[in-house]
């Protein structure tokens, strides 16, 4: 898991303890955009629990800067430069099992660089039905999309990119965008 020290200017959003719902955490570590938590806590406990992530399984979201971002990219990935999204996963097939845990399911990190996203998000706008180039809109792909990753899948090849992003279209509709 990725350990980052928790921003003093805003608080994480918490779970409103809907029950049979995973436990999803989300915090603000930058500063360079104005982000609405309780939104991408909904919109990953919805997708988490379309997934059939058991309750009670926990997910952190984390927002950061450009340099926590090229920092985790470059020593966990090898890359230069900050990137868009970063998933860790951490209980890995433990959510595919057909009985309870007997402890906790700690599912992993989604980090998100809301300024990569920003330079993304008019690049990306019409990738789904109601993306309309906005940040917010680019964020939520983002959700998606790492939360997905967390959850196994991947795009490294034009199969699993394909149901991918089936994936997260199922997940972008269902959170409101169709007809939009």
């Amino acid at each position: 898991m990725t350990h980052l020290e928790p921003s003093n200017r805003a608080p994480a959003a918490k779970p409103k303890g809907n029950l049979g719902q995973p436990d999803v955490q989300v915090a603000d570590q930058q500063s360079g955009h104005e982000l609405d938590l309780e939104r991408y806590r909904t919109l990953a406990a919805s997708v988490l629990t379309s997934e059939g992530v058991p309750e009670g399984a926990a997910l952190t979201v984390l927002f950061v800067s450009s340099q926590a971002m090229a920092d985790l990219n470059a020593k966990h990935m090898g890359h230069e430069g900050p990137t868009d999204v970063l998933a860790f996963p951490i209980d890995e097939h433990v959510v595919d099992q057909d009985f309870p845990a007997p402890m906790p399911i700690l599912l992993g990190d989604v980090v998100i660089c809301p300024n990569v996203a920003a330079a993304n998000c008019l690049i990306n706008k019409d990738s789904y039905p109601g993306h309309d180039g906005s940040i917010t809109d680019e964020i939520d792909l983002l959700v998606v999309h790492g939360i997905l990753h967390v959850l196994g899948m991947d795009h490294a090849d034009d199969e699993d990119r394909n149901m991918m992003q089936a994936s997260e279209l199922t997940h972008l509709a269902a959170f409101g965008y169709e007809g939009r």
